[in-house]
């Protein structure tokens, strides 16, 4: 057992302190008293204290240290979050993030006071368009999946220009796809098509003829695909869209992957979107902060979101005179300080050591897919690139689902896997162990999952029941997705009820 899992009660902040407590006291008030009513509606005015917990400063940092050591992170432990990339993040990026030139930048300041700023997301977004292979990107997008609208909403805007906006009502989604690219698609009013996989995990190129027609707007497509595995008919896949009028989109949260090797605008690709967040290190648990930049071919720079970086001899400026853009698809200019990160981390590598990245990333997941196959089912079984997908199957037999097995990895200590994802697969295992994790991690990882196999021919409702040594157990988690209780509740007094 790992020392952030501690054991027994953790009381809430609402239920630590006494009345009276303080960690602060303010100075004695040095200018005259404004009475309430005069700045606030008395409407407005609550007539009773908030129910704010009076505690002291060693308390509140206790308490706050005590919820992050029961936490789990990339600094704690390896983390094999399958199409997450949940890698090391160098400090070095957390650094340059705060560094007080950046940190401290407020977003309406003039643009003259702000050139080193626009400087870097100046060539942040060359950087992305080198490695993607094509003419421009936009550094708005807040996130992957807000990346994908945004490429939607340019693939549209392209369509309609062209005086065919009317008819290419439909986007073609592989059955393996990420399920964010269904919903952008939805959301930008487009008509799913689903597109079957063939016996090797690759998109079928039969299948996708026979789903072509002068309706398709474009092809979603991630490459290596959510299997982890290479779309070896890419070419082929991008004729025949390209030939029925469509346009190729990239899904780049598998971008970790061909860094360095080769670039989805070579592949035929026309609008790419990048998960900073991802592949270019930033953490993103927690639900963010993330960042989505997109890039397109020349052709379709002209619909970017506004406002895009510009250099004209002598400084940096943004430019909102862009009468085909999309117009605005986040606050501001996006999220600054993943930008920073990522800057710095293509900075530090450079091109060889990005593509190192990618190849260290690519040997450790087969590495590691081959160390564990003989203890699952390899519905593919070829070479894979940064991430696989293995199947739980085998252990039904005796009531242990692939839920039940990641629930017991968290007792040694582990983050588990992702599961049921793609859902071509059944009892889908997901792995990616990333290109930051050493061989005996990999190898300590593997040993974990053969005594999780030994308890499950052995004691399969140990595993069945787990976890057994986290601070929360097993929960209905059906239950609490639809009904979250979130919310404290004072206790009531024992007499409040007559001395019941």
């Amino acid at each position: 057992m790992t020392g952030y899992l501690l054991k027994g009660s953790f009381p809430l902040i609402f239920e630590r302190g006494a009345p009276g407590r303080r960690g602060w006291r303010l100075p004695a008030l040095d200018v005259p008293e404004a009475p309430l009513d005069d700045l606030i509606p008395a409407v407005q005015l609550r007539e009773d204290d908030p129910a704010l917990p009076e505690v002291s400063e060693p308390e509140v940092v206790r308490h706050y240290v005590g919820l992050s050591r029961r936490n789990y992170g990339v600094d704690v432990g390896f983390y094999p979050l399958g199409s997450c990339t949940m890698k090391y993040n160098p400090k070095v990026n957390e650094w340059a993030a705060a560094l007080p030139g950046f940190a401290r930048l407020h977003p309406y300041q003039p643009e003259e006071t702000v050139q080193g700023a626009l400087e870097l997301m100046y060539r942040l977004e060359r950087y992305l368009c080198e490695i993607a292979g094509l003419h421009r990107a936009t550094l708005q997008p807040a996130a992957g999946a807000h990346g994908e609208l945004t490429g939607l909403m340019v693939m549209r805007a392209y369509h309609e220009k062209n005086g065919e906006g009317h008819k290419r009502t439909e986007v073609i989604v592989p059955d393996s796809a990420h399920g964010t690219n269904p919903a952008s698609a939805a959301m930008c009013g487009f008509r799913v098509v689903e597109v079957k996989s063939n016996a090797r995990g690759s998109v079928d190129v039969d299948a996708l003829r026979a789903v072509v027609s002068e309706r398709t707007a474009g092809l979603m497509l991630t490459n290596p695909n959510t299997l982890g595995l290479f779309e070896e008919d890419i070419v082929e896949l991008a004729r025949i869209v390209h030939e029925a009028g469509g346009l190729l989109y990239y899904d780049g949260a598998n971008a970790n992957a061909i860094l360095g090797i080769c670039r989805p605008g070579d592949m035929g690709f026309d609008i790419v979107h990048f998960n900073l967040h991802k592949t270019f290190s930033t953490p993103h648990g927690g639900g963010g902060p993330g960042a989505g930049p997109i890039a397109v071919r020349e052709d379709l720079a002209r619909f970017l979101p506004v406002p895009t970086v510009e250099w004209d001899g002598e400084r940096y400026y943004l430019d909102y005179d862009r009468p085909d853009a999309i117009g605005r698809v986040k606050g501001f200019y996006g999220n600054f300080g993943v930008l920073v990160r990522a800057y710095t981390y293509i900075r530090m590598h450079g091109s060889e050591g990005l593509r190192r990245v990618s190849e260290q990333a690519v040997i450790n997941a087969n590495y590691l897919m081959r160390r564990l196959a003989p203890l699952f089912d390899l519905p593919y079984d070829r070479h894979c690139k940064h991430e696989f997908v293995l199947s739980g199957r085998r252990y039904k037999r005796q009531g242990v689902r692939t839920l039940d097995i990641a629930k017991r990895l968290l007792d040694y200590g582990l983050h588990a896997p992702t599961i049921y994802f793609p859902l071509i697969v059944e009892e889908a295992i997901m792995i990616e162990p990333t290109e930051t994790e050493t061989k005996e991690t990999l190898d300590e990882f593997v040993r974990v999952v053969e005594a999780i196999v030994e308890e499950i021919e052995k004691d399969p409702e140990l595993v069945r029941t787990a976890p057994h040594e986290t601070p929360v157990r097993r929960m209905d988690e059906a239950r609490a997705a639809r009904q979250p209780n979130l919310c404290w509740c004072a206790p009531v007094p024992a007499d409040a009820h007559g001395g019941e």
